[in-house]
């Protein structure tokens, strides 16, 4: 079985990359910067790691990364869902349609399982690496010159040729691109979620039929509410979430532990099978959603900081899409990196948001739009109208989850940087790129695809 030790290696860059964060969008930077051959360095906050969390999905998009990291599918795929359906009902239980969800034929792989155990798997490789990854770190400055850039931690001075901000939905690296602190706002809406063993949902006779019979996705869909189900490992452990309507304050925690009652009770007159998962639940998360407008920019004045995940782009849950468009932002700056090698840093930077920019703002929107069908659709006719129901579907288009961001990067960049250089970019113009300087030196074996 291949595993970490198979691991391929370009060639020493020179490349001194600090990265902030150890969640996918980070992990995946330092990981991808490594193959690349770039210098790593990645500073957390939490004092250790823990398996935390609930449902996660890496859509095939972010699959083609992982078939990269010898061992890694090998890893993920008996932890994660295998079912092949999401079956969609009215809230009041009626049937609506089935969704086939079996396209790994066409697109490739995809994981969906416990995101701290998926998350583990993936930080216990970095280490496995050697990557440099500091734990307890409290970073109190980003700062920047022309030929460098760093961070403030512990009061401990990181200096690199570019800072990765990979540092969430409450970044502080955002502050010092944006020039002020940009506070999350409420959205109007939360989610209860919850991941138990499912022993007791197996002895209820309403919903024992998503466990016996090995992994199934279902989903409900109501008035400004919906509700999904997975079961996972062969049916042995079970989650869900709710999301549902909500005006609570989110100044001083947007995760906090639910109440069973409440969620019972915002679940009045819905589906008798929908009330019984919940019943069987021992305990469950608040998750205020948060909103933030799209960022104008991702990128620093001299282009040495870049936000990535969550600090640049969150992403509403039913996009499906949040942790996968992240791991494409630091499968693609490790590539621009490379590229532009390490006196162009900042073309690189720039390039990174000109290549992500407008297909993350659309993998967005597909997840607005998609609770908007759900929770907007007149729920007393949608099973005499087909039109109506299958505006319920996921979004699973080839451009989604057929793309392949370390291809793309390497096919892009030239042109990228040369509509950089004649001036083509969001809010500044830039000269003095040469094209020929910034492709030099890219090695044909790391700008194969992958066929997974």
């Amino acid at each position: 079985m291949p595993s970490s030790k198979d691991f391929p290696r370009a060639p020493s860059t020179g490349i001194r990359v600090v990265i902030v964060g150890a969640g996918f969008a980070g992990l995946t930077a330092a990981i991808e910067c490594t193959r690349k051959g770039h210098s790593v360095i990645v500073l957390e906050q939490f004092k250790e790691f823990k398996v935390l969390g609930d449902i996660i999905s890496l859509q095939p998009n972010a699959g083609r990364i992982l078939a990269r990291w010898p061992g890694m599918t090998e890893q993920l795929y008996p932890i994660c869902h295998v079912g092949k359906h999401l079956k969609f009902k009215s809230y009041k239980g009626e049937e609506l349609f089935t969704q086939d969800l079996d396209n790994e034929k066409i697109f490739g792989k995809k994981y969906s399982g416990h995101r701290g155990e998926i998350h583990q798997i993936v930080w216990k490789y970095a280490n496995e690496l050697g990557i440099d990854i500091r734990l307890r770190q409290t970073i109190s400055e980003y700062f920047e010159t022309d030929e460098e850039a760093g961070v403030i931690s512990n009061g401990v001075r990181h200096v690199g040729d570019v800072v990765l901000a990979a540092d969430g939905v409450r970044s502080k690296g955002r502050t010092k691109v944006l020039g002020f602190e940009d506070r999350p706002q409420k959205s109007g809406y939360a989610i209860y979620r919850a991941w138990l063993d499912s022993t007791e949902i197996r002895k209820n006779p309403l919903t024992r039929y998503m466990v016996e019979n090995g992994d199934t996705f279902n989903a409900w869909v109501g008035p400004d509410k919906h509700f999904l189900a997975t079961s996972v490992k062969d049916g042995k452990d079970f989650s869900w979430v709710c999301t549902h309507t909500d005006d609570a304050d989110i100044k001083e925690s947007w995760q906090q532990p639910g109440n069973i009652q409440d969620a019972l009770d915002i679940l009045e007159g819905w589906d008798p099978v929908v009330r019984a998962i919940v019943s069987a639940t021992p305990s469950c998360i608040d998750w205020k959603l948060v909103y933030r407008d799209p960022l104008p920019t991702w990128i620093s004045t001299k282009a040495r900081i870049a936000l990535i995940g969550d600090a640049a782009h969150p992403f509403l849950p039913t996009a499906t899409q949040g942790a996968s468009q992240a791991m494409e932002d630091g499968c693609t700056l490790a590539v621009c990196f490379e590229l532009a090698g390490k006196r162009h840093i900042p073309e690189a930077v720039r390039a990174y948001e000109k290549i992500r920019y407008d297909r993350v703002r659309a993998a967005q929107k597909t997840g607005e739009d998609t609770r908007k069908n759900w929770h907007k659709s007149n729920h007393d006719t949608l099973v005499e109208k087909p039109d109506d129901m299958r505006k319920l579907k996921l979004n699973k288009e080839d451009w989604l989850l057929a793309h392949d961001a370390q291809a793309h990067a390497y096919q892009v960049f030239p042109e990228v940087c040369a509509k950089l250089a004649a001036g083509e970019k969001r809010g500044e113009d830039i000269a003095g790129l040469e094209k020929d300087d910034l492709v030099a030196n890219v090695p044909n074996s790391m700008a194969e695809t992958v066929v997974v």
